[in-house]
């Protein structure tokens, strides 16, 4: 007999012995009373196959937040979701590399440090005693922020152990000296892998001219200069400022009761330095605007076209949403996409976006394309630009993007991590505890004419800040728009 054929028959008899296990117990069970099996609460139909979706969008899960604010100042956010025995938490510090001052790569270099001792136990011990639990830790620092994250299961004998082992590394970082230099050796060896990415040179180099003097204007990373020098004084000094009680949003998500997330809360409150939230940052100057080009030896040249944008709670965040996934923020099909990509063949992809931030965050478009089309590239995208802020789309693009925005914005909450981060987004920002729901009628209400005003209110096509990094070749002319265009070069694209 084959393998096949004996995997076949082993399969079938599997199959029938199921199916008698199944008819015995079927025969055996005792008889339910007809008004008490009435009575039973019906359990929700599960989805066996994505075929019973019958096309249509997922539906958004009703969030009910509830908030409050620990003894020591930190700000909470809770959804109870009994669905699964586990829990999601979030904490959000004020705490990324714009509280950095004269010290860039600090916040970052703190938060990195955060796991790796607490008193009696090295990296090593930490990272055993999560994985011994089933636990998950994370942690990571932004611009705006620095995060640190714990998902565990919510029976007690994994939940107690895990919290405390998360509250030590939370607030009890020891900060060893090996940890340390081992880290930062890590870094060096990232800074000089960047000298070979001619993106990320346009990206550092973008942020300085768009910025000047604010603290959004260097990489959260810090230099190759900055970080040797940084030391673990340090590191326990910031530490005890920026990730402080009264500095952080605690967004939590599981199978938890109220009682038990106060509870749970209370511990990683008050395990956190004592402390109040740390200023907002300042608002950015306008930057002045031109172009600057990085001579780099690559076979493509990066495009970076921006300039400031908004800030998180802007009340025109939703046109500006909806305007830019229609041109080119929402992958094919947008203005972008269809331009430069599939009439012409200029890019494997090219794309744009608003960042927005506690302070005015960046619109950028972004692309790569071949080195000597690269001037006529930039001057189609900035043309596109120019014409999408004087016309606004179309009703076409209004209604296709506001139905693909209906049928994708259930997936910002699919899942408890998801959730968890939306809320940690929220609390940090301080938008209120309906937006999720607020933010989708505003898009679904929202006319061709005013996403119109709000892109030209907002954006100005000759007030571009442009970085392009590649090589200096002579520039030959676009090909002409053509419903078969010729392929690019294979190749990643960096973005």
């Amino acid at each position: 007999m084959s393998e096949r054929n004996g995997l076949r028959y082993g399969l079938l008899g599997l199959a029938l012995l199921v199916l008698l296990a199944i008819l015995a117990l079927v025969a055996n069970r005792p008889d339910v009373p007809v008004n008490q099996a009435e009575s039973l609460p019906a359990k929700p139909a599960k989805l066996e196959s994505l075929a019973e979706l019958n096309g249509q969008a997922p539906t958004h899960r009703n969030l009910k937040i509830q908030s409050w604010q620990t003894a020591e100042g930190a700000k909470v956010l809770f959804v109870e979701a009994p669905q699964l025995p586990m829990f999601d938490l979030r904490l959000t510090f004020a705490a990324g590399s714009s509280q950095d001052g004269e010290v860039q790569g600090l916040a970052m270099l703190t938060n990195a440090m955060l796991n790796e001792g607490v008193p009696g136990k090295d990296v090593g011990a930490i990272a055993a005693g999560f994985e011994s639990l089933g636990a998950e830790f994370g942690n990571g620092a932004y611009r705006d922020m620095a995060v640190a994250s714990l998902r565990s299961l919510t029976a007690p004998e994994q939940r107690e152990p895990a919290l405390r082992l998360f509250s030590e590394v939370i607030g009890q970082p020891t900060f060893p000296e090996d940890a340390l230099a081992r880290i930062k050796n890590q870094m060096l060896a990232g800074f000089e892998y960047q000298k070979q990415s001619p993106g990320k040179l346009a990206s550092l180099e973008l942020f300085e001219r768009l910025y000047g003097n604010h603290p959004y204007a260097h990489s959260s990373d810090g230099t190759a200069t900055s970080i040797p020098q940084i030391g673990r004084e340090q590191l326990q000094a910031f530490h005890a400022k920026a990730y402080a009680a009264g500095n952080v949003v605690i967004a939590l998500v599981g199978d938890l009761s109220r009682s038990e997330a106060e509870a749970l809360v209370a511990q990683v409150s008050g395990a956190l330095p004592k402390g109040p939230a740390l200023a907002k940052i300042a608002q950015p100057q306008e930057p002045e605007a031109g172009a600057h080009h990085i001579d780099f030896p690559s076979n493509q040249t990066h495009l970076l076209i921006a300039q400031l944008g908004i800030d998180r709670r802007d009340p025109d965040y939703a046109a500006l949403y909806l305007g830019n996934q229609i041109f080119g923020g929402g992958g094919f099909g947008t203005r972008l996409m269809e331009e430069v990509r599939e009439k012409r063949g200029l890019t494997y992809g090219v794309y744009s976006g608003f960042s927005a931030m506690q302070a005015r965050g960046p619109f950028m478009i972004n692309l790569q394309t071949r080195a000597e089309l690269s001037e006529g590239t930039l001057q189609l995208v900035k043309d596109l630009l120019r014409d999408y802020l004087a016309s606004g789309p179309t009703q076409e693009e209004l209604d296709n993007a506001k139905r693909e925005m209906a049928g994708s914005f259930p997936l910002s909450t699919a899942s408890n991590a998801a959730i968890v981060g939306q809320l940690g987004s929220m609390g940090f920002y301080d938008l209120p505890l309906d937006y999720l729901e607020v933010f989708m009628q505003q898009v679904q209400a929202l006319t061709a004419e005013q996403v119109k005003t709000a892109m030209a209110k907002h954006l100005d096509p000759e007030a571009l800040v442009i970085v392009s990094a590649g090589p200096s070749v002579e520039q030959q002319e676009l090909p002409p728009p053509t419903d078969t265009p010729a392929e690019q070069p294979a190749g990643v694209p960096e973005h």
